[in-house]
């Protein structure tokens, strides 16, 4: 990816972060990464919250509902010719680390048991 292009991404990201805190999420919400298209056209905001599944998914929908609102704050601090459009998505990380980390205690306390029998 063209550094020019993952720069503006990192602007938009730190952009939205600042514009987040006007929004009401119903959770605490934090944007954890932005691509952005070669062409500048779109760029999709993927989405985390602590909670994680339905609540991420409620986040995505309200900010989509604000996408106005964080362009319009894009535009005024982001010199673009086309401000992109904006494309939420969950980022299910999280979720996903909390599942790995689960396995892995419960083959740890497997291989415990088996030692002790």
């Amino acid at each position: 990816m063209n550094k020019n292009i993952q720069r503006t991404a990192e602007d938009i990201k730190r952009e939205m972060s600042v514009t987040l805190r006007e929004i009401d999420t119903g959770s605490i919400v934090s944007i954890s990464h932005c691509d952005l298209s070669n062409d500048l056209s779109y760029c999709k905001v993927y989405v985390s919250t602590f909670e994680g599944g339905e609540k991420t998914l409620a986040a995505v929908e309200r900010l989509k509902g604000a996408s106005g609102i964080f362009k319009r704050n894009i535009n005024s601090r982001i010199k673009m010719r086309k401000i992109p459009e904006l494309i939420f998505l969950p980022d299910n990380s999280l979720d996903y680390y909390d599942k790995i980390t689960g396995i892995i205690n419960e083959l740890n306390e497997n291989k415990h048991e088996d030692n002790n029998s």
